[in-house]
């Protein structure tokens, strides 16, 4: 390699004007912020699907657009964090290439919480970006991976934000006292910098925030699923194809619900019920959710003609003979809440196929993957 040549190749690893602390603070701050609350978020939409024992009798069915909210906010967050990230490794990338690599115990800290903060949130940003497009190319559950490294995440940004501290909150504010004064045309260029991050950051929520937000729903150009396309105007993730549902497997289809007063119901039985009507939200961990007026019979009615007790919970079992969510338990608050069916029709149709045929389960606050589709089976915990 020439001279010339090294002396370029070094030029790319040495601090330029904005690779200095005021702009790494500004940038790292907002995405501190996006990271806290994709955890937050993220807490949430773990806890509602896989809830602990003890935990899951706790569970709020209200409010009833809540799940909506908290994962939407959730992936809407996390694209967001993209740009983000992308703009705090450009202003500190010359410092990871300083020698000597380590300068003592503190700095050996600030570099392992360097590095595993880095490696987990590309990894974080990338999992949950191929998750909205249900796009899986590891060999890993992408659920419960995702959720032990967004604490690796989280503890990695706590042991760095505790080291570097005192260089943080000295360059905090525009006019704190280490922070450095950069001659006007600097000043200017990062006011340029900030605002294109600003401004990619506000491109890539407004173009997909639309799939949960359905006030931007034409402005989502770059969202991976559209609220507005699916049979029945709703979307969906599994088809009944894709779950391995035939007209023979539904051909002799019952309901059968298994309590203290155990029965059996026809499709035209349950027709013949008392139906309710009820406007909820399907809500995926996609991050795409749409409400619709759904008809049925309230689950509450069928315990009760079960003879289950007061506080008692429900297991739901579909007719599809696979998948991770072919068996689901409800806790009191979903099943005894007057908003949760067994759903029949949607949006004044008959279920397809595709939506559940003969009857699913739609309920408040709950993950799409918990609103069972194809029901065969209700059984009183």
């Amino acid at each position: 390699m020439t001279q010339e040549a090294l002396l370029r190749v070094r030029s790319w690893f040495a601090p330029g004007r904005l690779h200095d602390p005021r702009t790494a603070t500004v940038v790292g701050r907002l995405l501190g912020t996006a990271f806290l609350i994709c955890f937050l978020t993220g807490l949430v939409s773990h806890y509602l699907q896989h809830p602990p024992g003890a935990l899951a009798d706790r569970l709020p069915s209200r409010p009833a657009w809540g799940y909506r909210l908290s994962q939407g906010l959730h992936v809407a967050t996390g694209i967001a964090a993209i740009p983000l990230l992308l703009a705090k490794l450009w202003t500190v990338y010359p410092r990871l290439f300083t020698l000597p690599v380590v300068r003592g115990v503190r700095h050996a800290l600030e570099r392992l919480s360097i590095a595993v903060l880095v490696a987990a949130g590309v990894f974080e940003l990338l999992t949950g970006l191929l998750n909205t497009v249900q796009w899986y190319p590891w060999p890993f559950s992408f659920v419960p991976v995702h959720f032990a490294v967004a604490w690796l995440v989280t503890g990695a940004l706590l042991v760095h934000i505790a080291v570097k501290w005192p260089e943080i909150r000295a360059h905090w504010g525009r006019r704190s006292p280490g922070t450095l004064e950069l001659p006007a045309e600097d000043a200017l260029s990062r006011r340029r910098l900030l605002g294109t991050v600003t401004a990619a950051v506000g491109a890539v929520t407004l173009t997909t925030a639309g799939q949960s937000f359905t006030p931007l729903g034409r402005a989502a150009l770059l969202a991976p699923r559209s609220p507005e396309h699916g049979p029945q105007g709703l979307p969906v993730n599994k088809t009944a194809a894709a779950a391995g549902i035939t007209e023979t497997a539904l051909a002799d289809w019952k309901l059968t619900v298994e309590g203290p007063t155990p029965y059996v119901l026809t499709l035209a039985e349950l027709r013949g019920m008392r139906q309710y009507d009820v406007e909820l939200p399907i809500a995926c961990v996609e991050g795409w959710s749409k409400s619709a007026r759904w008809s049925g019979v309230r689950i509450v009615d069928l315990l009760e003609r079960a003879g289950a007790p007061a506080g008692s919970s429900l297991r739901v079992t579909s007719v599809q003979a696979r998948g991770a969510y072919r068996v689901m338990e409800m806790g009191h608050e979903y099943a005894h809440d007057p908003l949760s069916l067994l759903a029949l029709r949607l949006n004044g149709e008959v279920l397809s196929a595709d939506h559940g045929h003969p009857a699913r389960i739609i309920a408040p606050n709950r993950p799409g993957v918990l609103q069972t589709k194809w029901v065969r089976r209700l059984e009183v915990l």
